[in-house]
């Protein structure tokens, strides 16, 4: 019988981003569960609940860890960017049957690789103390990075349906560094289930060289795949389709019973 499968979603996103992935593995018999993450399932548009402003990756991560354990059994889980790193806190957590990384964000310990990598985060500087907001963020910041290889028209759909995000996990995730709880390390040597790690080869907010450095984290329990023709949002750029079917192929592959 095929686990069930969680996906989730990165940051200022909801599950409506994973829609694709999701009915294209139901369809093929897998169940999903798509849960949004702490604040994330209201109107992207209203006032943020201020608590969102001091919410931590580790919230995130004992949410979906509860979630998880309701479940019968131990599930893949696929996550993106944000929600990557979260899948490896649950996975050495020993909650994930395998883990599927979307891009994801850099962990403790590696240092920006890209000068496009540090205008990110130069970018959240010029909010002031972010860390202390429900914040935004801007078309003019995302879309470059990220949008890349969204048509202009798609490209304002999606931001359209973006909403706050922690300035908390903001700080976590780009300055680590000073970050004295540690929120984004992730001790890899619990990590003992298969890993798929696939990075869209124009992403210039998560660069595959970051995500590279990930999977090497890894060593040989981790599979790295740097697609071609994608970026950020893979899993809504034209073909997607091949990336869930690839996808689907590992996780049938490698968690055959």
């Amino acid at each position: 019988m095929k686990p069930p499968i969680v996906l989730i979603h990165g940051a200022f996103a909801g599950p409506w981003c994973l829609d694709n992935f999701k009915e294209f593995f139901e369809d093929r018999g897998w169940t999903c569960h798509v849960p949004a993450l702490r604040y994330h399932d209201g109107d992207p548009k209203a006032e943020p609940n201020p608590a969102l402003a001091k919410t931590s990756m580790e919230d995130y991560t004992a949410d979906l860890a509860t979630f998880i354990s309701s479940l019968d059994t131990a599930p893949i889980i696929l996550g993106h960017a944000v929600g990557a790193v979260i899948a490896q806190k649950l996975a050495a957590r020993g909650l994930a049957k395998g883990i599927v990384l979307i891009n994801p964000n850099a962990l403790w310990g590696i240092l920006p690789s890209t000068d496009d990598e540090r205008a990110v985060a130069k970018g959240l500087m010029k909010g002031g103390e972010f860390w202390n907001t429900a914040m935004r963020v801007a078309f003019d910041l995302i879309a470059p990075y990220a949008f890349n290889k969204l048509d202009p028209s798609m490209q304002h759909k999606v931001f359209d349906r973006l909403g706050p995000e922690s300035g908390t996990v903001m700080f976590e995730m780009f300055f680590w560094m000073f970050d004295d709880r540690r929120a984004v390390a992730v001790d890899t040597e619990k990590v003992t289930c298969p890993v798929l790690v696939l990075s869209g080869a124009e992403d210039r907010a998560v660069p595959s060289v970051t995500a590279r450095k990930v999977a090497e984290r890894y060593r040989h329990r981790a599979e790295f795949q740097e697609i071609a023709d994608h970026a950020h949002f893979m899993f809504l750029e034209p073909g997607w389709e091949q990336i869930a079917g690839l996808c689907a192929d590992w996780m049938a592959k490698t968690l055959r019973p």
